[in-house]
């Protein structure tokens, strides 16, 4: 488990999961680069479950109304088959940011959301919260479309600090629900220690 999670003063925004010994377990087999992808599948499966319930939990203590999930492809869709097994019938939106060559910032590709998601609460998904820019594209995505701010709870297995304070300066009233904060970035905009890509460990495909 990351020392960053264990010394770290999460913003209220933030909702971290309890860092039992499961969840360690769990994270330390995603982690290491030898684990084969078949078992990189499974146990990341169990922590996304992990944190879709910790999400259904408060939704369901803290208001009332009809949820949806939207993820950032390509990683976030790895987290619907789990939202949809905890919260029947979901309806799921895809958005695709990818950063822009010339200006390097996030730029919106693609995007299919429910025609009804401004009258709902809406989980967005996506494995890893590094510097924010998709996240905050994404959300500042889904507020155009009518989704009110403090009705986006986003979901991610791994965060780290810059990452969570770019997006909760940007967007104070949401909530943000991670399994593990990490110790930061690298040089190259990289979480560390992190797991590596998560989108292609998990497809099985090359970057």
């Amino acid at each position: 488990m990351s020392l960053a999670t264990q010394s770290y003063n999460p913003p209220q925004q933030v909702v971290l999961l309890p860092q039992t010994q499961q969840l360690k377990a769990l994270m330390t087999i995603i982690r290491d680069q030898n684990t084969k992808r078949a078992d990189f599948v499974f146990y990341a499966d169990r922590i996304i479950r992990i944190l879709v319930e910790e999400g259904e939990d408060y939704h369901g203590v803290e208001f009332q109304g009809h949820i949806c999930g939207v993820s950032i492809m390509r990683a976030g869709e790895s987290m619907e088959q789990a939202l949809r097994e905890v919260c029947r019938s979901v309806r799921i939106g895809k958005i695709l940011i990818q950063r822009d060559e010339e200006t390097a910032l996030p730029k919106l590709y693609y995007l299919k959301f429910p025609p009804d998601i401004a009258s709902r609460y809406c989980l967005l998904l996506d494995p890893a919260l590094a510097t924010g820019g998709s996240a905050i594209k994404a959300i500042e995505t889904l507020i155009e479309h009518g989704v009110l701010e403090e009705k986006i709870l986003f979901l991610n297995l791994l965060s780290c600090p810059q990452g969570i304070a770019a997006v909760v300066a940007k967007y104070p009233a949401i909530k943000i629900i991670t399994a593990v904060v990490d110790h930061g970035l690298n040089g190259k905009k990289y979480i560390v220690p992190g797991l590596g890509d998560f989108g292609c460990r998990y497809f099985g495909t090359d970057k």
